[in-house]
């Protein structure tokens, strides 16, 4: 699906406050904790508890809160499709952020353990062989 000019604004327009509450049902829903939804965010955003409490209280757009993020850098490593869009087709950057923050919202859903969704490289002790 190709994400519209119209689509992008909505997204922007948005407000954290209004979809944070579904992402506490849908995680919780599926046997996941409200406490690793947190982790989850902090990680791409770097916005603790008490931060989203104020994104919250002050419905502030999706606009405003990717704007205060420190997007994660390995958040590139966040690949594949959510609502019809692939994420790594978006080329509005604002737009991909959200999309990225719902796919980790899934994946936590879907229960996927966290290492994978928090994209840590997990050692196997399997040590490559060294070229001759």
């Amino acid at each position: 699906m190709k994400v519209t000019a119209e689509h992008n604004e909505r997204m922007a327009k948005m407000t954290f406050a209004s979809v944070y509450p579904h992402y506490i049902t849908k995680v919780e829903k599926k046997g996941r904790t409200k406490e690793e939804l947190h982790e989850v965010i902090e990680w791409l955003t770097g916005f603790d508890k008490d931060r989203l409490q104020e994104f919250i209280s002050q419905k502030a757009t999706f606009e405003a809160f990717f704007q205060q993020a420190n997007l994660n850098p390995n958040a590139q490593l966040i690949k594949g499709v959510i609502c019809g869009y692939r994420i790594e087709e978006i080329d509005n950057s604002l737009t991909r952020q959200v999309r990225y923050l719902d796919k980790l919202v899934d994946e936590l859903a879907k229960g996927r353990k966290m290492e994978k969704i928090l994209r840590k490289e997990i050692k196997t002790g399997v040590t490559k062989p060294k070229p001759h």
